[in-house]
């Protein structure tokens, strides 16, 4: 499965808000600098991130962004399917008659158990568990780079 990059620098911009949950509004410059995503685009991401009501924006010197929902009640699997649409390996799982072979297809019956797998876990995947995440693995190399540096 191949990330596209828009999902990949939203999910990026979002664990930034996320981390910073309940701290005010954050710079889009902030992000892109922190997040390695390229300023212009970054912006008209969040405008879609905005529409669809996963951050808030304000403009102006003490503007920028900020979650809209919890980190704990937004999930990577309303993210990839915001950004991305329907992501079905297959037409034949959106539209099963186009296929004369649908009903009777091994290889539909594989690629469908992939799917539900990989929705499994972005569903289960909050952005909550991601900063989470993000925390433990940067303590682990601070902690590691402590060791080996003295």
């Amino acid at each position: 499965m191949k990330i596209p990059m828009k999902v990949d620098y939203g999910v990026r911009a979002l664990v930034e808000l996320a981390h910073h949950y309940g701290e005010g509004h954050i710079q889009t410059s902030d992000i892109a600098s922190r997040q390695g995503i390229p300023e212009p685009y970054l912006e008209q991401l969040m405008v879609t991130l905005q529409k669809v009501g996963f951050i808030q924006s304000r403009r102006g010197p003490q503007g920028g962004h900020s979650l809209a929902i919890a980190p704990d009640s937004l999930d990577l699997g309303m993210v990839m399917n915001t950004l991305e649409g329907n992501g079905s390996p297959l037409d034949c799982f959106i539209y099963p008659n186009d296929c004369m072979f649908s009903e009777s297809c091994a290889q539909q019956e594989i690629w469908k158990s992939v799917e539900d797998s990989i929705q499994n876990v972005l569903s289960n995947t909050t952005l909550a568990h991601l900063v989470q995440r993000q925390k433990d693995l940067s303590e682990s190399v601070r902690i590691t780079y402590d060791h080996t540096a003295g």
